[in-house]
């Protein structure tokens, strides 16, 4: 491999660590503040998903939006590389935790990934969804920061892109199983 070749491989991989992180963070403060902002809603959430004993639900439900904070500001602010872990460990228990439930056929619980007037309900894409997201933010751990003003502004734009990316996602997967898709899947099917 040539030295530009390497060159370009590092920054490459520079770029790609500091936009996956970014994106992740961005995923991490959007889900705690709509946990914030629906807090009331937030512990019957929790407790649907049977996995916690019941005294440990308000606690959890307390503590996790300030978390997502937490990490999605240190995921944002490029911070150390070792923020990256508890992230990945969030995101796996969160996968884990819908993967349990769809095993269990519990699939028409919603998915408490972020409240907003489209409904998730947990599906094998959710469990996707996270993987995804734990790839990307992974791909901070072995990265040093962009060193060039270049560098920084791509993975900035690229972490913005990727957050876009994630609220599409949601949006179409909520919409696929709202109650108008279902009106509009029925009207096919009798033609």
């Amino acid at each position: 491999m040539s030295a530009v070749a390497a060159d370009l491989a590092v920054s490459g991989l520079r770029v790609a660590g500091l936009a996956g992180a970014f994106g992740t963070g961005l995923v991490f403060v959007h889900a705690g503040l709509s946990k914030l902002l629906h807090r009331d809603v937030l512990p019957g959430v929790i407790a649907n998903y049977r996995l916690l004993p019941d005294v440990l639900v308000a606690p959890v439900a307390a503590v996790l939006p300030w978390a997502e904070l937490v990490l999605g500001v240190a995921l944002l602010a490029g911070g150390p590389r070792l923020a990256v872990v508890p992230a990945l460990l969030l995101l796996g228990l969160f996968a884990a935790a819908m993967a349990v439930n769809i095993g269990r056929g519990r699939r028409s619980i919603d998915c408490g990934c972020g409240r907003s007037q489209l409904r998730q309900t947990l599906g094998w894409p959710l469990v996707a969804r996270n993987v995804v997201l734990m790839a990307l933010a992974a791909l901070r751990l072995p990265a040093a920061l962009p060193s060039t003003g270049f560098e920084l502004a791509t993975a900035l734009a690229g972490g913005l892109s990727l957050f876009v990316l994630y609220l599409l996602f949601n949006a179409i997967a909520a919409l696929a199983v709202s109650p108008v898709a279902a009106r509009v899947n029925a009207g096919i099917k009798r033609r």
